[in-house]
């Protein structure tokens, strides 16, 4: 084979490489960009949030000068809710169950 096909044979391999690594750029730069903006979205959302809870926290008190009383009713208010929440998960799943059991 003379050189100049050689020469040919190594530019054209050299055009591909280019050719591919820009389309891997392109591709990689819109990955980012779709990310930044999904990013972006997540942002605000949270930032949604935050708002929402900063006004529902109640400020900080420190247990160790709290009465041992009003613990034990925090305690066991939550206790009580969170009763109250799975009987709830419950209940709906009892339902939830009996549809699918009636969909049939």
């Amino acid at each position: 084979m003379p050189w100049w096909s050689w020469l040919l044979i190594w530019c054209m391999l050299a055009l591909g490489l280019l050719a591919v690594l820009s389309w891997f750029t392109v591709a990689l730069y819109r990955q980012v960009r779709g990310t930044l903006r999904a990013l972006e979205s997540l942002s605000d959302q949270v930032s949604a949030i935050d708002r929402d809870l900063s006004s529902a926290t109640p400020p900080f008190a420190a247990a160790a000068f709290a009465d041992a009383t009003v613990l034990l009713h925090d305690v066991e208010q939550q206790r009580v809710e969170r009763t109250h929440r799975r009987q709830l998960r419950r209940d709906a799943l009892i339902v939830r169950g009996k549809l699918m059991r009636n969909a049939r």
